[in-house]
């Protein structure tokens, strides 16, 4: 196949591009930088905001998958804020435009998004089918399929992707956690009971994979595995894996003064979270390979006894 990135350059894109070059698909990457990490794939450069040369990549290509989006691993600044939403919006739009264009438009688009869109319930169990949250997160998650909903051509199968943590092997937000960790600062974070969802890497491209070929796949799907944990089991199997003993604790007024200041990062992102459930994959029969935390740390960190 040949499948065209939108916003490929980071931990997921770089991670798909391997997994498809690696059974001899052709990778396109679009843009703002040049990858970090080289390999077999091509890469073209785009603003996200406006059509132009790239543009012809589209025609004749398989399938389009965006994922292009400014990092939330961030202080939320006003400008922050504004770049974040932008950044999506206008991506989605602009591929929107130039498939609108194109002679042999591809037969997928596989589109990201955020399990945050449904909010930050402290227990409840989410699924597609759950309401829709308020707040920056879910607002920019709504504006965003907003966006996809609207440029997505009628010949073209959507596939929308509401994304939970994915955990990496070497890169992704995963390691930042080990690093913590490793310094004895994996404990408990507030009150401990905000829920992580999550999904392995491998899981995470098996599903890009089903999306872009499948064309039974339509639509919204939590891309999460079915076994969500609070974030007090998560740091504990974490610990495990690593084989760290020790890990202290950081109440909430902690992590709201630390988080900005030492991290440069919003501290909700650790002490809120969600419990989401895959409904519609475990109903159309995806098989996970790593339901379950443990295993998946285990496979991720390279730790054995």
């Amino acid at each position: 196949m040949r499948v065209v990135i939108a916003g490929g350059t980071g931990f997921l894109g770089l991670n798909l591009a391997g997994a498809l070059c690696g059974r001899g698909d052709e990778v396109l990457l679009l843009s703002r930088n040049a990858p970090a990490a080289s390999g077999p794939w091509a890469h073209e450069q785009w603003d996200g905001r406006s059509v132009g040369a790239w543009a012809r990549s589209l025609d004749g290509a398989d399938a389009v998958v965006n994922l292009a989006g400014r990092s939330v691993d961030c202080v939320k600044t006003p400008d922050h804020c504004d770049e974040i939403l932008r950044s999506r919006v206008e991506a989605t739009t602009v591929l929107g435009a130039a498939l609108s264009r194109v002679e042999r438009r591809p037969r997928a688009w596989v589109q990201m998004s955020t399990a945050h869109i449904h909010g930050d319930p402290p227990t409840r169990l989410i699924e597609e089918d759950s309401a829709l949250g308020f707040g920056l997160a879910p607002e920019v998650g709504k504006a965003w399929e907003r966006a996809f909903r609207e440029g997505c051509p009628e010949d073209v199968r959507g596939v929308v992707l509401r994304t939970s943590f994915v955990l990496g092997r070497e890169r992704g937000p995963l390691q930042r956690l080990v690093r913590l960790a490793r310094w004895g600062l994996g404990g408990r974070v507030g009150h401990g009971g905000q829920g992580i969802s999550w999904i392995h890497q491998e899981d995470m491209n098996a599903l890009f994979l089903r999306a872009i070929e499948d064309r039974r796949m339509s639509g919204v799907y939590l891309a999460t595995s079915p076994e969500p944990v609070s974030h007090r089991v998560f740091m504990r199997e974490l610990r495990r894996a690593i084989r760290m003993p020790v890990g202290l604790p950081a109440s909430e007024w902690m992590v709201r003064l630390a988080a900005p200041l030492v991290m440069r990062t919003d501290p909700e992102l650790a002490l809120y979270g969600r419990y989401c459930r895959p409904k519609r994959l475990l109903e159309e029969g995806f098989a996970f390979r790593f339901p379950k935390l443990g295993p998946a740390l285990e496979d991720l960190l390279g730790q054995r006894p």
